[in-house]
């Protein structure tokens, strides 16, 4: 899950980003309000962290540009504690949520997680997907009742691809919510953190669910996945509706 801080203060916005990015987030900062602005309309945010008193533009203004552009990535305002009169103008404006500094940042991460689950649409906080549970609070994964070890990346893209289950998500949709914005549009690092998640997501296992939609993308394939017993567990290829199975490659 990809999150854009808007922090002028530069210590602070060091302290987020490094806990995001240890939760598995994906992190890009903004230290202005223009330049969160810009970043705001060009990326596909899954949370937006904005502080409200920014140089060269205010946080509400901020706020009222990117809701009245057509924006709906949630909002998490921070606002100092004698300025209560600008909470309840950003939540007016489509805030979604705020913290008062200072703040403990193990709250900040559990609005930041309660925030992801009501833009998922699903209320719980543990992830079921077919065979696989993912906790978010505590970054485990079980794979049929087994524990699976990840990486922070790894675990990453396999919690957005839960969070879409059955869903087929392109390599540009998989890297904009997964990597930031320093990602290389022409690298082919979705396709081998695809190959890491299959090596201990599926390989292990009887009945692949990762899927490959050839020409799309990748899905996880829940819970049609059990039926399919005779998927090729070494690709874990899926082919669109309508295509022959003879035009199916590897």
């Amino acid at each position: 899950m990809r999150i854009l801080v808007v922090e002028d203060d530069a210590p602070l916005a060091s302290i987020l980003i490094r806990t995001l990015r240890e939760e598995s987030y994906a992190v890009d900062h903004a230290p202005d309000g223009q330049e969160a602005e810009w970043l705001a309309f060009e990326n596909p945010y899954d949370l937006i962290i904005l502080d409200l008193m920014l140089p060269r533009k205010h946080g509400l203004d901020v706020l009222k540009s990117v809701r009245d552009g057509g924006v709906t990535t949630p909002v998490l305002i921070l606002t100092a504690r004698d300025t209560k009169e600008d909470v309840v103008k950003g939540l007016d404006l489509g805030a979604d949520d705020y913290l008062t500094k200072p703040f403990n940042l193990e709250e900040l991460l559990a609005r930041v997680r309660a925030l992801l689950r009501r833009q998922s649409g699903d209320p719980a906080t543990v992830i079921e997907a077919g065979p696989v549970t993912i906790d978010p609070s505590r970054k485990e994964v079980l794979r049929d009742g087994n524990p699976v070890s990840l990486t922070a990346k790894e675990y990453a893209l396999l919690e957005y691809m839960a969070r879409h289950a059955g869903t087929v998500l392109s390599r540009t949709q998989l890297s904009e919510h997964v990597w930031d914005m320093n990602f290389e549009p022409t690298s082919n690092v979705v396709d081998v953190y695809i190959g890491y998640l299959r090596n201990k997501l599926d390989k292990p296992f009887d009945v692949p669910v990762i899927k490959t939609v050839r020409g799309h993308g990748y899905m996880l394939d829940v819970p049609a996945a059990a039926a399919q017993t005779d998927a090729p567990a070494h690709t874990g290829e899926a082919r669109p509706s309508g295509q022959p199975a003879s035009e199916q490659r590897t």
